[in-house]
């Protein structure tokens, strides 16, 4: 089983994940490749404690898709040495390609296309915290990046309604995605995530005022959040914060992950 981007995974899947996730998780046997791009600190972070607590063993290959070796020769020579591989890339396609070539579980901790791991962290507080996704009212604020790639998968994955805020030129069609210019009059959490390259809209840098149109909804800024960007405000001012504490889910959800890819 591998977990590439979220809709490799089923609602079943997700929803297995959050129980596991909800609990204490038993200790695995076995052993990681981790190859880890850029700093992803809190990623990084947690990850790596997550392998200390399942007593997983785990050896570091920097770098491991950056050759030119065929994904399919890397994968060959290294199974037999590992249990599953957590792989942080940029190169969405490389990850892909080695992913299908291996005969191990594959974990995704970022590439260019999604950040599955991140968002279902995301997801498992927002409905420990604040209820059921089907009830609530997320707003995706800003240009499509693979944070909220991952966020358009699980809607369609789960079955909830989200709204993304964004320039009409992000717009698409898709299923339980609104897309739209125009904010609503009320919503529950509002997640922000650094803007792509290239792109510099103050327009959409996400304000206090915009905030009280929607009602004063929590605020998850994905980090790193750069004020002046993507938000105007600092977030410790505000009262919907959700706070340093929030990322916390990540380690449990990141155990959950490993532990349920090598049981399936």
């Amino acid at each position: 089983m591998k977990l590439i981007r979220i809709k490799d995974l089923s609602a079943h899947d997700i929803r297995s994940i959050w129980n596991l996730a909800a609990k204490p998780i038993a200790p695995v046997k076995g052993k990681v490749a981790w190859s880890f791009e850029g700093n992803g600190i809190r990623t990084r972070t947690t990850f790596i404690q997550a392998f200390r607590e399942l007593n997983l063993s785990f050896v570091e290959l920097p770098n491991l898709l950056k050759t030119n070796e065929r994904a399919c020769d890397l994968a060959g020579y290294l199974d037999p040495f590992y249990d599953i591989y957590v792989i942080r890339d940029s190169n969405h396609d490389r990850l892909t390609e080695f992913a299908n070539a291996s005969h191990r579980p594959v974990v995704n901790a970022m590439s260019s296309l999604g950040h599955p791991c991140e968002v279902l962290a995301d997801a498992f507080s927002i409905e420990k915290t604040i209820g059921p996704l089907s009830k609530t009212q997320v707003v995706l604020w800003g240009p499509t990046t693979n944070v909220f790639r991952s966020w358009h998968e699980l809607a369609g994955i789960i079955g909830f309604e989200l709204v993304h805020l964004c320039d009409a030129h992000f717009h698409e069609t898709m299923p339980h995605v609104h897309f739209s210019e125009r904010m609503p009059t009320q919503a529950d959490v509002v997640i922000t995530d650094s803007w792509p390259s290239g792109f510099d809209d103050a327009a959409w840098s996400l304000t206090t005022k915009h905030l009280e149109e929607m009602g004063h909804p929590k605020l998850l800024p994905t980090p790193p959040f750069s004020i002046g960007h993507e938000i105007a405000l600092d977030p410790l001012h505000d009262k919907g914060f959700m706070g340093y504490e929030q990322k916390m889910d990540l380690l449990p959800v990141q155990k959950a992950i490993l532990s349920y890819l090598m049981a399936n």
